[in-house]
């Protein structure tokens, strides 16, 4: 199967640029001397996975207990759920321990790190919790000078519990877009974590683990003094709100979504694809950056952006491509549509978001460089 006989919409990874793209985060995590601990949420497939860990990845981080279960089965040993943990998925947790799994978890509040020493003591489970830190406003954890943070670490402690490190996501560095903003936020985010351990540690809260990480600031950091290790995700196919953010090139963009063309809307200079919000999702993240790509940039089926058009609509299974240059609507242009991309042509088009991308998805299919096709499963839920 090649991908111009390929039934659409597809999820394609072209798997050249994937290596790369694991290659060069992985060197450089080796030259600043941390481990690194991808995040497998982007993709939620095993043979990425391995292809990170052979590399030399340290473990996984995941964001939900379905994923540590599926690679688990799979063989990865090592996983952080880097999500704040609900009391209710403590059995789930302590089901993986008991088979073997590393599994360490998150809290960032005195009610889940009492409800998590509670459950640890009633069970005689050996839960491992890191501690989250928010360093710059975007999401969850406690900031670095919280007494809170003191507070969940006296709890564990006096638990008993083993405090593993803390942990923190400068998911704000999306809405960045020049090296200086992203260095600084990097250092701000680096900083932040590491106040944190050393505040904790001075209450005798053991605290060896200090991990940041976000795509972004993992590419710009120029510092990771007192880090232990860094996490990242959407690096392994990047995006193009990454290239928005400019940690990327189009030519580093290994996902995108096989579309056919099933008609046209001459007077509109349309050609109408069957990839629509169903395919590409719905994020359009990418509406407030520098560069709004609709729902998507189109491409030829080798690769190459065609950058006088976008993935201007979408319905559910409806996809519009139009001209960028919203006066491109003369007959000229009408006639330029039909015979630039004939019914049956097939596109690819890169997402905005790799994870929402990816997760309309039963499965990838991925492109080696000779062109041959090979099915990776990718799994859903949580």
């Amino acid at each position: 199967m090649t991908l111009n006989r390929l039934d659409t919409p597809a999820a394609v990874i072209d798997i050249s640029r994937m290596e790369n793209n694991i290659f060069l985060m992985q060197k450089r995590m080796r030259e600043f001397g941390v481990k690194f601990r991808p995040h497998v949420k982007t993709t939620k497939c095993v043979e990425v996975v391995r292809a990170q860990i052979a590399a030399g990845a340290n473990g996984i981080t995941v964001s939900t207990l379905k994923e540590a279960e599926e690679f688990f089965a799979a063989g990865v040993v090592d996983i952080l759920y880097a999500v704040g943990v609900d009391p209710s998925k403590l059995p789930r947790a302590m089901a993986l321990k008991r088979k073997g799994c590393d599994l360490k978890l998150v809290v960032d509040n005195a009610t889940a790190a009492v409800a998590v020493a509670q459950f640890a003591c009633q069970h005689n489970v050996d839960f491992e919790i890191w501690i989250e830190v928010d360093t710059d406003g975007h999401r969850s954890g406690i900031t670095p000078e919280e007494d809170a943070l003191l507070e969940v670490g006296r709890i564990l402690r006096d638990a008993k519990i083993n405090v593993g490190g803390v942990m923190t996501h400068a998911g704000s560095s999306y809405e960045l877009n020049t090296p200086e903003a992203l260095q600084a936020l990097a250092e701000q985010e680096r900083a932040g974590c590491v106040r944190a351990a050393q505040r904790l540690r001075e209450i005798d809260v053991p605290c060896a683990g200090v991990s940041v990480g976000s795509t972004p600031t993992a590419i710009a950091t120029q510092n990771l003094d007192g880090v232990t290790e860094v996490r990242a995700g959407v690096y392994v196919l990047f995006d193009l709100v990454m290239y928005n953010v400019g940690v990327c090139a189009c030519d580093d963009i290994a996902l995108s979504v096989l579309t056919t063309v099933i008609g046209h809307q001459p007077e509109k200079a349309w050609a109408i694809l069957d990839a629509g919000w169903m395919a590409m999702s719905r994020d359009r993240g990418t509406s407030k950056q520098s560069h709004d790509f609709g729902y998507g940039l189109p491409c030829t089926l080798d690769g190459t952006p065609l950058s006088d058009y976008v993935l201007s609509g979408a319905n559910q299974e409806h996809g519009i491509l139009s001209p960028i240059k919203l006066e491109s609507t003369k007959e000229s242009d009408a006639q330029d549509v039909r015979t630039r991309f004939p019914i049956g042509t097939k596109l690819r088009i890169f997402p905005n978001h790799a994870c929402a991308t990816g997760a309309q998805f039963p499965e990838y299919h991925a492109l080696a460089a000779t062109g041959e096709l090979t099915i990776w499963r990718r799994f859903h839920g949580w």
